[in-house]
């Protein structure tokens, strides 16, 4: 009788840590997207902090043909700017560049981000590089829709750095936690008229998927999730920046004798001179800057009303 107790009271057990991991996986789930971060809020009595990741590609696997050259100057200038204007301390902003900036090492150093972070925290996330679209997959199934991704280092076509990925990560910040997302990439293939022009040395920063990763999409018009961005901009948790609207690409452009990534070039100028504006004044004169510039690029600006009407990183 002993051991038949025993036996019960052990597969009691054992089922209920098989329940509660399953409970767990599943809480990491959005969209029918899992997501391998464990993020645990500060709860001392801290004063707020300022953290950011900077993620720059020039260099792809060779394979994939797609080197960039301003990706690098961009989140080094951007470092800078964080560092020297609004405080961040240098221990705690992380850069991950070309052959290291793996998917796997964007999203350990994303789940750093957002880790211990707490009320009245200023949070950025910067990416330079590629990005794309691929047609959304539930496990083995395309549904009717499409994801926008970030192309890292090693981009593998069938196991991409997605929309929906970001999402879940940042649906995981502590409230009252502000994040600034900025984008210098692009996710359509439509080709601007200044990076048509064979005299100037400028790139898009699209790449173009290959023909059986774009046919499960060709000739249908299907909804696209974006990068980083709920439906509702009411309901965003950040503001995000991204590098032009939705039918153009971004520079990968060539300034003052200098590569850098367009929108980060405008956006790092404008701070120099405006460092206390708004996010809303800020993209306002990023995009007079660009149209200066012969720039036919115009960066999108989303984020509720009260996230955008706050100073850009929280002032300095």
């Amino acid at each position: 009788m002993f051991l038949i107790i025993a036996g019960l009271i052990v597969a009691c057990v054992i089922g209920y840590v098989v329940f509660s991991l399953i409970k767990h996986r599943k809480s990491d789930k959005i969209n029918n997207v899992e997501v391998d971060v464990n993020v645990k809020p500060n709860n001392s009595e801290r004063l707020p902090i300022k953290k950011a990741l900077l993620v720059g590609i020039n260099k792809y696997k060779p394979e994939l043909n797609a080197d960039l050259r301003g990706c690098v100057n961009d989140v080094q200038d951007m470092r800078k700017i964080l560092i020297n204007t609004y405080n961040f301390k240098p221990e705690n902003i992380r850069v991950v560049i070309d052959e290291r900036a793996t998917k796997a090492n964007i999203l350990s150093r994303l789940a750093w981000l957002i880790n211990d972070t707490k009320k009245g925290d200023e949070l950025v996330f910067h990416y330079s590089g590629h990005g794309s679209q691929v047609a959304d997959r539930n496990g083995d199934e395309v549904n009717d829709h499409l994801d926008e991704i970030m192309c890292p280092h090693d981009l593998n076509w069938d196991d991409p750095l997605t929309d929906d990925i970001l999402a879940a990560i940042i649906s995981k910040l502590p409230k009252g936690v502000n994040l600034t997302v900025i984008s210098d990439s692009c996710h359509s293939g439509t080709i601007t008229r200044e990076l048509g022009n064979p005299n100037n040395k400028n790139k898009p920063r699209y790449l173009p998927p290959p023909f059986d990763i774009q046919s499960r999409a060709l000739d249908r018009k299907l909804p696209v999730n974006k990068i980083a961005k709920a439906p509702d901009d009411a309901n965003q948790m950040h503001v995000l920046l991204s590098g032009c609207m939705d039918n153009q690409t971004s520079a990968d452009a060539y300034i003052n004798n200098r590569f850098n990534g367009a929108l980060t070039w405008a956006l790092v100028d404008t701070l120099k001179e405006y460092p206390n504006k708004t996010y809303k004044e800020i993209h306002e004169i990023v995009l007079d800057k660009l149209a200066g510039g012969n720039y036919s690029q115009k960066p999108q600006l989303s984020g509720n009303k009260n996230l955008i009407n706050r100073k850009i990183f929280g002032g300095c």
